[in-house]
């Protein structure tokens, strides 16, 4: 029972992950009114908890390495912490990274406990910071220019035009929702792993290991933060940035699931090995993805529709993110230890 109260710090990370990543997946189709929220809630809601339990081990594993939190009491501080963060972002109505919480909370943590954690991991993530928006401009810039090409010499009538992008927006939003719970899931549950008690359970024509029954709780929580308070930055991305038609929102969301996928696929990265290319199997920012995605395009536009303002204040929040979470963490834990005499290392 004890473990269920500290797993609460990670339930609840997920659940501010659930409430502000959403907004990366559906932001878009709902901004440009071409889906319910309603509707976008369902749909990821149900495929981030498949994404999570089918492929989310893989960032985990990552995680660990940058340093593995040895006790229930110190996950429980880390998830806390970073799920402090990502409400008070989420509160702002800013699209903050989880991932970069879970970093400076994990850093911060390993400080204290007077650990050097693992910088080559630490440097493989953080290069991912940089690669997956720049990855996701790449990406969105090519499909708008053969989708409006492949557009334009069809001549298809906006009616069936429109008809056919609402539902390419919800086949493509699934597979988005899909790799937000591969990919970020490691963020939710990846410190309680180590020191996880047995959870498993035997129901006779399937096993159900520890981490499984993590992950599925996890990607839970996720789906919880996406019904109950996903709309609330949804608004941010989907219509602040710069004005989306449909079009424009079916590659964003296109062009930020293919970037979660390819940092989340065991298969692909092994298929991509063969021919000289590297992709770390890890916990990526879906928010530094989509940002990228819509500026992308907004480039080609040759930056006229762009906000840049509203840009520049979600830049600062990457920055701010990891920073604080690292201080935060750092802080807590002191009091943890020294007022509630807790073992968070």
């Amino acid at each position: 029972m004890l473990f269920f109260v500290f797993l609460s710090g990670g339930l609840f990370l997920g659940w501010s992950l659930g409430a502000n990543d959403t907004s990366n997946i559906f932001g878009t189709a709902v901004g440009s009114r071409m889906i319910k929220f309603k509707t976008a809630a369902i749909i990821a809601a149900i495929f981030v908890v498949v994404g999570s339990v089918v492929q989310g081990i893989s960032g985990a594993e990552t995680l660990n390495k940058l340093s593995s939190v040895t006790t229930l009491s110190g996950a429980f501080m880390v998830s806390l912490c970073s799920a402090l963060i990502v409400y008070w972002m989420t509160k702002r109505a800013l699209p903050v990274s989880t991932s970069q919480a879970i970093v400076g909370a994990i850093i911060g943590w390993s400080f204290y406990a007077g650990i050097n954690p693992n910088y080559s991991t630490m440097i493989e993530i953080a290069l991912t910071w940089i690669s997956s928006p720049i990855l996701g401009m790449i990406i969105s810039a090519m499909l708008y220019l053969i989708i409006r090409e492949i557009v334009n010499r069809s001549k298809i009538h906006v009616v069936m035009l429109n008809l056919i992008t609402r539902y390419g927006l919800i086949v493509i939003g699934a597979f988005g929702a899909y790799s937000l719970g591969a990919n970020n899931i490691a963020n939710v549950i990846g410190v309680f792993i180590p020191s996880a008690p047995d959870l498993s359970f035997n129901l006779g024509f399937i096993k159900i290991s520890t981490t499984d029954t993590l992950l599925f709780l996890g990607g839970l929580s996720i789906s919880v933060g996406i019904i109950s308070y996903g709309e609330h930055v949804m608004n941010k991305i989907g219509k602040e940035i710069m004005f989306l038609t449909p079009e424009i929102a079916f590659i964003v969301v296109l062009s930020q699931s293919l970037v979660l996928f390819i940092f989340s696929s065991k298969e692909l990265s092994l298929l991509l090995s063969y021919v000289g290319i590297s992709i770390p199997q890890v916990p990526i920012s879906s928010t530094h993805a989509v940002i990228g995605s819509i500026l992308g395009i907004g480039l080609i536009k040759k930056g006229r529709e762009v906000n840049f303002r509203v840009v520049k204040q979600i830049v600062l929040g990457w920055i701010f993110t990891p920073i604080v979470a690292a201080i935060i963490t750092y802080i807590m834990l002191f009091f943890a230890q020294n007022v509630f005499k807790l073992n968070v290392y």
